[in-house]
């Protein structure tokens, strides 16, 4: 496939104003990076026919590739297929299956109103995206040497239907294969793994390796062009050896999203279950294990118990020692995980509390947080200093990911308690 340049023009008022954030452009970034095509340009732009009309010309002048995202439903201010179409001199015309789809769709709302069927309304010789998350079709053309793809904005739709249609449809405009290959890392940052390998991501032309950072881990993405998806595969399999070699513990997965994903089948495998007394992370480790599909047959459940009387009634601990340890403590996070194992009688309890901020408990700084992992005979203890800086949602983040890397280490035979992270010096150790 021929280099690209390629622009994302995300459509909707909503989006400047910050009433949602425009993960689509993100996401579909994400996707075509694995296919290697880099995308040069993000443009926002209101529901302004004017606007949006001078945003189009602009990408016409500068892009190969024009990807839309919104504007495409059935309101007066949805002009993004209008705009485009007008761009290129395409004529809007009906299609047949898109009424017929449409209708299907929506004959059980109770107000149906003529204007949900000018969603079918698209770009005459246009290729159709036929949305099976929702109601506005997408669709793609080619026109005075440009490619052309409008998603519609929603994310539940613009995110599976790009990766269902759009990725396919770049993909069939060359004879070769476009390869990819995540490898998922935590406990240093894009910065170090930069470090380790940058002089061989410069020299390198294909295969080629690339470092991402994402909340609070990175991945380093490798990726290989050939005329067959088997040839690229044959390019990687060196060059993905050596980077788990050379990251050793710090590799998490292949190809996963998070690292609680990367968990679940090492649970399934043993046949082990665990369960979460959660005091700072208000539940957040037991709600992002519980997306994922399967997590009823390894994760038994989980307590929030924030308050210090919540601990006690809840899970058992002696008032006496929090009041003299404190809530957040090491012996607090022991006592966690292992009431939460007992009283469940899962294989391993987890028992994390700590300061998630703004504001401090008058003792500790925020960022200051135990996680604990209790297993039959042996409790472990990950005492973790994130800085006072870091926001809320980013050390309850955090605090999940060293639950779930403590939970893969115990499970792998790695040493649990010891973990290195990023800092001014190459590595430190955090105990």
């Amino acid at each position: 496939m021929r280099p690209y340049n390629t622009e994302i023009i995300s459509v909707g008022t909503e989006l400047l104003l910050g009433h949602i954030t425009n993960t689509d452009a993100r996401d579909i970034s994400e996707m075509l990076s694995k296919i290697g095509i880099n995308v040069k340009y993000h443009t926002v732009v209101g529901d302004n026919p004017e606007r949006l009309k001078a945003c189009v010309q602009t990408a016409k002048e500068r892009a190969d590739i024009i990807i839309t995202t919104g504007g495409l439903g059935p309101t007066c201010d949805d002009l993004t297929k209008v705009i485009l179409a007008d761009a290129f001199g395409i004529r809007l015309v009906e299609n047949e299956d898109e009424v017929k789809g449409l209708y299907d769709y929506i004959s059980n709302s109770r107000n149906v109103t003529q204007n949900n069927f000018s969603q079918a309304m698209l770009p005459e010789g246009c290729t159709v995206f036929h949305n099976l998350w929702g109601t506005a079709p997408g669709c793609a053309f080619e026109r005075e040497g440009k490619i052309v793809i409008m998603m519609p904005g929603p994310p539940v739709e613009c995110v599976p239907m790009f990766r269902t249609y759009g990725i396919p449809y770049l993909q069939a405009l060359s004879d070769e294969q476009i390869v990819s290959h995540s490898v998922r890392i935590f406990g240093i940052g894009e910065s170090a793994v930069d470090d380790m390998f940058a002089d061989e991501m410069n020299a390198m032309t294909n295969p080629t390796m690339a470092p991402y950072a994402k909340e609070c881990d990175c991945l380093l993405q490798v990726t290989a062009k050939a005329h067959s998806e088997q040839e690229a595969e044959q390019m990687m399999e060196p060059v993905i050896a050596h980077v788990r070699e050379r990251l050793g513990d710090f590799v998490y997965g292949m190809d996963v999203e998070c690292i609680e994903e990367a968990v679940l089948p090492m649970l399934k495998e043993r046949g082990l279950r665990f369960a979460t007394a959660e005091s700072c992370t208000g539940g957040e480790i037991a709600k992002r294990f519980t997306d994922l599909p399967g997590a009823s047959s390894v994760f038994l459940g989980g307590a929030v118990v924030y308050t210090n009387e919540a601990k006690a009634k809840l899970l058992g601990l002696d008032p006496a020692m929090i009041e003299e340890k404190g809530a957040v403590s090491a012996e607090v996070a022991r006592a966690l995980a292992e009431n939460v194992r007992q009283l469940t009688g899962a294989d391993i309890g987890i028992g994390v509390t700590g300061v998630a901020g703004p504001d401090t408990d008058g003792v500790h700084e925020v960022g200051t947080v135990f996680v604990s992992m209790a297993v039959e005979g042996k409790t472990y203890l990950r005492s973790l200093q994130m800085g006072s800086l870091r926001t809320r949602s980013y050390v309850r983040r955090m605090s999940g990911n060293h639950a779930y890397d403590m939970i893969r280490r115990w499970l792998t035979g790695l040493e649990v308690e010891q973990i290195y992270k990023e800092k001014d010096t190459p590595y430190y150790v955090l105990k």
